[in-house]
């Protein structure tokens, strides 16, 4: 991983640009999503000329299938334009959609107790049919066509509509292992059953996977990149402004604090 490339002043101090992709993946505001992190990537890719290297820190428990992969496509994009090498390093969480980013770099290294993994796709909600039966209530709905009211949380279980369901989870799942496979090649052993599971594993059974390349952190990396006396410049999205900033920022803290207990109930007391 040694930066042959890049030629440094014995006085400077070199640093590697690090792009912060943290929270869940959704297209929404505040969230990890390709309209907010685009611009960070793409000052990133500039800032790493002079190096050759592009860091991504990655705090995710995934979300979106849809933002996942377009924000990997940018990042492979750009990469492939510029001859740029991306690494990815995982802190306590890169699952699932969080892992679908980790893919986009050329290696990807993780903390031993990292969670990681969870190749796999879900999607739930509720059924309240017979909820409103028992009070009377009575839902008023017209359609025009008779697949609009798929899965529709205030009528009966249709097993055509679970069926139809069950057909996107599987190609979504498809489409994620074959990114998975594309990316990592022949650094995943033989054991797909266990890789492509659903799963989500620590960084040490990762590593023995071939899930990930080896162990660090971010401070780790840069100096293995740059040199001993290289620095990380730290690229992160600009919080919400004013009195919303606390408000916001304790609202997503929360919702990152949920989704890795359900992602991986594991506390260390």
């Amino acid at each position: 991983m040694t930066d042959k490339g890049a030629m440094w002043l014995p006085f400077s101090k070199p640093k590697i640009p690090v792009v912060q992709l943290r929270g869940i993946i959704a297209a929404r505001p505040g969230m990890l999503n390709l309209e907010g992190c685009a611009p960070l990537l793409e000052r990133g890719f500039a800032l790493a000329k002079k190096s050759g290297h592009l860091v991504l820190a990655i705090e995710s428990p995934g979300g979106s299938a849809t933002q996942s992969d377009l924000i990997g496509q940018l990042i492979r994009r750009r990469a492939e334009k510029t001859d740029i090498k991306i690494t990815a390093v995982i802190g306590d969480l890169g699952a699932s959609g969080g892992y679908w980013l980790a893919c986009a770099a050329d290696e990807i290294y993780a903390s031993r107790l990292s969670i990681v993994g969870s190749i796999g796709v879900v999607t739930e909600g509720f059924g309240l049919s017979d909820f409103i039966a028992r009070y009377g209530i009575e839902r008023r709905t017209l359609t025009a066509g008779e697949n609009k009211r798929r899965n529709d949380m205030f009528a009966p279980r249709r097993a055509e509509d679970e069926a139809f369901t069950q057909n996107l989870l599987d190609d979504i799942h498809v489409m994620f292992k074959d990114w998975v496979r594309s990316r990592r090649g022949s650094r995943l052993t033989s054991d797909e059953t266990r890789i492509f599971d659903g799963g989500y594993m620590l960084g040490e059974q990762a590593k023995a996977l071939g899930l990930i390349d080896g162990f660090g952190d971010v401070e780790q990396l840069v100096k293995t990149l740059g040199g001993e006396k290289a620095r990380p410049l730290w690229l992160k999205p600009k919080p919400p402004r004013g009195l919303w900033r606390l408000i916001f920022r304790n609202a997503a803290e929360a919702m990152l604090d949920v989704a890795e207990e359900r992602a991986a109930s594991i506390r260390v007391k």
